[in-house]
């Protein structure tokens, strides 16, 4: 009898330290697919609630670019994300330094004078740092075919239209101006955006305009149609000789029946950037950058210029100073 109450009570024992690991097996599996889920939750979170990205004027690749990159921003982080037309590059710069936007598309002249403090910056900017190179711009100076005007020389003392007041359009077309040994003084100047140079154009208010963008340009899409458009070449030769002081220029072509033009036309093209407040969290800029690269195929829907952006191009064609975020993102990637 004694026997038997012990085997009785060894077995309750063992059924009862069974129980006890059963229990803590699933209080450890219980633990761990909460930290996973936890874990899942704050991949798609970002500290900051704002994601506003300064672009351009409303049709050019700018804003439309980066439209479609807040929407995905905004489904994928639940985060405020929208764009902000503005007059492009320098007003860009000026509202990251100013803490007014998070994240801005901007011409590489324009960043690089932005970071040494020079022409339109007095003061060194250092609130900006760089996620990655983009895609061209094309310089692309148009003009009716019945002008007479067939390089840049030919705009002294015509009317032009050079870009918003400060834009990036109007930093290169000043700096390509001067390399054909003109200043403002030798032009009729109107500091008019893509939507309104092609107005004018179409009116006879000016003579010809610099619409500097990533191609096609939506509003010269739109000129073409009903305006006998001629685009200005600018000899690749001559953007060399522009490039030994300003080597942000490079020679580049507008593709043959782009805006209905039967050949390729030679032009000067500047590298686009996307950068971001300094500020940001490195977790942010991670994911944020991450996010921007898986989401290159919608981005390329929305505009075509955006299929000449790259994983490797975006680290070749760098300026600024890389934001860690991003720099995070390249070292992950590169050890796949």
């Amino acid at each position: 009898m004694f026997k038997k109450s012990v085997v009785l009570v060894a077995t309750a024992f063992a059924l009862a330290a069974c129980s006890d690991d059963s229990n803590d097996s699933a209080s450890t599996t219980s633990a761990t697919t909460e930290t996973e889920s936890s874990q899942a939750v704050a991949d798609n979170k970002l500290e900051t609630r704002f994601v506003t990205i300064a672009t351009g004027g409303a049709s050019g690749p700018y804003n439309i670019i980066a439209t479609s990159l807040a929407d995905e921003y905004s489904k994928v982080f639940d985060v405020n994300s929208k764009t902000q037309t503005t007059g492009a590059s320098v007003e860009n710069i000026n509202l990251l330094n100013q803490d007014k936007v998070e994240m801005a598309f901007v011409m590489s002249d324009v960043l690089t004078d932005a970071i040494n403090g020079e022409n339109s910056f007095p003061n060194k900017i250092d609130k900006v740092q760089q996620i990655a190179a983009l895609y061209p711009n094309y310089v692309q100076v148009v003009t009716s075919t019945n002008s007479g005007i067939e390089t840049l020389a030919d705009l002294r003392g015509k009317r032009v239209a050079v870009g918003d007041q400060n834009s990036g359009v109007e930093v290169n077309a000043r700096n390509l101006i001067e390399g054909f040994g003109m200043t403002y003084d030798d032009l009729s100047v109107d500091y008019l955006g893509y939507a309104e140079a092609t107005d004018a154009l179409k009116s006879g208010r000016i003579d010809a305009a610099f619409l500097t963008s990533g191609l096609p340009n939506a509003s010269l899409m739109e000129l073409q149609q009903s305006f006998d458009l001629q685009i200005v070449e600018i000899p690749a030769d001559r953007i060399a000789e522009i490039a030994q002081d300003k080597p942000f220029f490079v020679s580049l072509q507008i593709p043959q029946g782009t805006y209905g033009n039967e050949a390729d036309v030679p032009t000067a093209a500047i590298q686009n950037a996307l950068v971001v407040h300094k500020d940001m969290s490195e977790d942010d800029v991670y994911k944020l950058t991450k996010t921007f690269f898986e989401s290159l195929p919608r981005l390329e829907s929305a505009h075509q210029a955006a299929s000449s952006i790259s994983l490797e191009g975006a680290q070749a064609g760098l300026v600024a100073p890389v934001h860690p975020g991003a720099q995070k993102y390249y070292d992950e990637v590169a050890t796949k």
